[in-house]
């Protein structure tokens, strides 16, 4: 009783609140852009305001030009500026670009953050053949249940990349880390597509907010080893 009365007070709290008295890494992606940008507008409060502008980033695979963001409704000169400069800033200082994978807990650390989204992210992460992080891009955003995949989608910017390995990822809205008929029938496609373009296919992770499940560890995908 004591721990639910502790959580939904936790939970009633603002945003701001949160960040300071438990960090940043407490919050969900939409709630750290509310903070960023302070207000909404006349009928579209903050909180829809910063989850409209997360769908938007969630769409695109670099940070968006300044001119671009003002395009979305209740976007400013001075919010697109202080939002492309927090991106920008932090893409530079703490970026995964360089991070090593280890194991699937490492994966699991660089997307979790897509857990909490209502529709499933598909997610590519090139790698260098040291097993090192070159690029994390959103490939497609699927429907409630489902996401629909395409090999071509998948490689093509790892192929830009010459990227030496890929890692694909990608959420259960629904919190069941089970992996589907579709799920399987795209592993293995995207399997077969590696070895043809000679790009080693290293894992494919199902996550949700507190777990995930590997097809790598679970021995359901053969070949090359991770880095130790």
């Amino acid at each position: 009783m004591e721990d639910s009365v502790i959580y939904e007070s936790f939970t009633k709290k603002r945003p701001r609140e949160r960040l300071l008295d438990c960090g940043p890494e407490s919050l969900q992606d939409h709630e750290l852009l509310s903070i960023l940008l302070n207000t909404g507008i006349h009928g579209k409060p903050v909180e829809v305001l910063s989850r409209d502008l997360l769908e938007k980033l969630d769409r695109e695979k670099e940070i968006p030009a300044v001119k671009e963001l003002c395009r979305l409704s209740g976007i400013g000169d001075a919010k697109a500026c202080m939002v492309a400069a927090a991106l920008e800033l932090g893409r530079r200082r703490y970026g995964a670009q360089g991070t090593r994978i280890r194991h699937p807990s490492d994966i699991y650390n660089l997307v979790r953050h897509n857990a909490d989204r209502k529709q499933e992210r598909f997610i590519c992460l090139s790698l260098n053949g040291a097993y090192e992080v070159l690029a994390i891009r959103v490939v497609t955003i699927g429907l409630v249940n489902r996401t629909i995949v395409h090999p071509r989608e998948v490689f093509a910017d790892a192929l830009l990349d010459r990227a030496a390995a890929v890692i694909v990822a990608h959420n259960h809205p629904s919190g069941h880390l089970v992996p589907s008929t579709e799920d399987d029938l795209i592993t293995e496609r995207l399997q077969n597509a590696a070895v043809i373009l000679g790009i080693n296919f290293l894992d494919h992770l199902i996550f949700s907010e507190s777990a995930w499940y590997s097809y790598r560890q679970s021995r359901r995908i053969s070949g090359e080893e991770t880095a130790g």
